[in-house]
């Protein structure tokens, strides 16, 4: 592979914000794995966030840049999974699998698809250095002729069109709008764009922690939610405090603290089968590895407000953010019932534009 960018490349990433910013370029926030992807002729290179290649477990978007790219290319864009109308991110994890005839199988049963949103290397020229407006008319003239699997993301400069995108595009399952500047050159690992994302709250029963692993303070509070039938769900963490506010909090709730996992709603949660069954804290996975998934129980007695962007399943996507604690809730009241469901919204006008 000889290209004018050459792999690894960082990708240019997004400082958060509350509003989106006026006078900028504006597209969905996809939600779905980040990737670099590198042409030259019949060589495809598929670069991930990290700078690992993701190109053994996709082969049919290695098979659609072959078909859907000028020979030599170097974009940046999202592989997502879409499922009966919304991206998919749990199907999507389901496919970094070590074994190759698993890759195989899941290419065929739950393909993938590629959306393209910058254009860093065209033929001999690199790009990096292009203003944003100009990459983004050079990205739509590249991939002019593309099919499915291959988009290009939707653009706009109307602030209030990508006010009604980040309301409408969410029941199909993005995470909100990015805002780029349109001088904006490609800046490889700095957050020089800007992404907007949703926030909602929700009221969730402290069930256990996990310790800092710098010493004996709380790294992360693990959160549960009932479901219909009565069982406490493991729902996701909260984590990202300061190092005084870990050791308030490992002191704060040392009264709740158990011996042990027995009695606990979670206290299955070494059995396969009680992992396959429900929602529950340390279960294995290829990303976890032989990271120490063991977790410290608490009597499930009190109540936390986090901040949550949104849903994946049954579970916070992201890390959850701790906003109060709610001592005038009961741990009872918990449930799934108070999250807002967003409207749904056909992923294939998002992908049309």
């Amino acid at each position: 592979m000889d290209l004018p960018v050459m792999p690894p490349v960082e990708p240019m990433l997004a400082r958060a914000a509350k509003k989106i910013p006026p006078g900028m370029l504006y597209e969905p926030k996809w939600d779905g794995f980040r990737a670099i992807v590198f042409r030259d002729g019949d060589e495809v290179e598929l670069g991930s966030r990290s700078g690992k290649p993701l190109t053994r477990y996709f082969p049919e978007v290695v098979a659609a840049v072959l078909a859907n790219t000028p020979r030599r290319c170097v974009l940046d864009g999202e592989i997502v999974i879409a499922r009966d109308g919304r991206l998919d991110f749990d199907a999507l994890l389901e496919r970094i699998h070590p074994a190759e005839s698993r890759v195989r199988h899941l290419a065929e049963a739950t393909p993938a698809s590629l959306v393209a949103f910058d254009l860093l290397a065209l033929g001999d020229d690199a790009l990096l250095a292009t203003p944003q407006r100009e990459r983004g008319s050079a990205l739509a003239g590249a991939l002019a002729d593309a099919a499915d699997p291959v988009f290009t993301t939707p653009v706009t400069e109307d602030l209030d069109v990508a006010g009604r995108w980040f309301e409408q595009f969410e029941g199909a399952g993005l995470d909100g709008v990015v805002a780029k500047p349109v001088e904006l050159p490609y800046r490889p690992g700095e957050r020089a764009m800007v992404k907007v994302k949703h926030e909602r709250t929700a009221e969730c029963v402290v069930a256990g922690l996990r310790a800092h692993k710098s010493g004996p303070v709380v790294g992360s509070l693990l959160l549960g939610l009932y479901d219909d039938a009565g069982r406490l769900q493991h729902v996701g963490v909260c984590a990202s405090f300061p190092m005084a506010r870990r050791k308030e909090l490992m002191e704060e709730l040392a009264p709740l603290r158990m011996d042990s996992a027995a009695g606990h709603p979670w206290e299955s949660w070494t059995s396969e089968a009680a992992q396959a069954a429900g929602r529950l804290p340390g279960g294995p996975s290829r990303w976890t590895g032989k990271k120490d998934l063991s977790w410290i129980p608490l009597r499930p007695e009190r109540v936390l407000e986090v901040a949550y962007d949104h849903m994946q399943g049954d579970r916070f996507r992201h890390t959850a953010q701790f906003r109060r604690w709610r001592e005038d809730r009961a741990p009872e009241s918990c449930t799934y019932a108070q999250l807002e469901e967003p409207v749904g919204y056909d992923l294939g006008e998002v992908l049309r534009g």
